[in-house]
């Protein structure tokens, strides 16, 4: 016998979803998020460390354009600038890095400066604004118009108060005798401030400072080259760096 019976049809089912609710967007947009923050976190230090030698690289030429300054100073007038000028009652107006601006490419911007009114005398506000990029290590984050590259002033050094030393008075040789230092982050100054280094500070650098290099700083010779310093250097061989006739024994460094 045929049976007129059909199968029974089957049971219907919730259609299947394609897409994703409002709250599981929210979600994962958040975890997709944490994974890019976390891998930028990882990420950042490397690239800073890759670009740090470039970094210091440009800082040593900055140096080296400085000292080059200070030799051209020299040719001209005898002897290294001041470390500052001063009015009629000694008081300071312009430091030692305004006074090599001609020599550095920077003539325009030294013929605006009043060097009769103090450096942050509002004649002088045009300039004070002003960033001269070799005064500025590319690893130092503070101001743009600061500097963390200052002589250190003492009676004995290459650059000081009134007439400072001439290269035949360097004694102790040009090529172990200080002209310009790098010193920490928290000693910067504007890079007109007739303010600079002075022994206690240039002695100071050990390796808990936060100076913009690991391991020490940078420094430009009275001989015109760079050199970088350690931060465990002895403190006799930093002594014996700054004064020009100590007759003091300074071996390599």
């Amino acid at each position: 016998m045929i049976s007129n019976s059909r199968p029974a049809p089957a049971a219907l089912t919730p259609k299947q979803r394609t897409g994703m609710t409002l709250g599981e967007f929210i979600i994962a947009t958040g975890v997709v998020l944490l994974i890019g923050f976390v891998a930028a976190a990882l990420f950042l230090p490397s690239v800073r460390r890759a670009r740090e030698p470039a970094r210091r690289s440009q800082c040593k030429n900055n140096l080296k354009q400085i000292g080059l300054a200070l030799h051209n100073y020299h040719d001209k007038y005898q002897a290294f600038p001041p470390a500052f000028t001063v009015d009629a009652d000694g008081r300071p107006l312009h430091s030692w890095r305004a006074l090599i601006l001609p020599y550095m490419d920077k003539e325009t911007l030294y013929n605006k400066i009043d060097l009769t009114k103090p450096w942050d005398d509002p004649a002088n506000a045009e300039v004070f604004k002003a960033v001269v990029e070799a005064y500025r290590c590319p690893s130092e984050l503070g101001p743009a118009t600061h500097t963390t590259y200052l002589a250190v002033v003492t009676s004995n050094s290459c650059l000081r108060l009134g007439e400072s030393a001439r290269l035949s008075d360097i004694k102790d040789g040009a090529s172990k005798t200080l002209l310009v230092t790098e010193v920490d982050s928290e000693h910067a100054v504007h890079w007109m401030a007739p303010t600079d280094a002075d022994e206690s500070l240039f002695l100071a650098n050990s390796p808990t400072s936060k100076v913009a290099h690991i391991g020490g700083v940078q420094a430009v010779l009275a001989d015109g080259t760079v050199r970088f310093l350690n931060a465990s250097m002895p403190a006799e061989i930093r002594r014996a760096l700054i004064s020009i006739d100590g007759n003091e024994s300074v071996n390599e460094f």
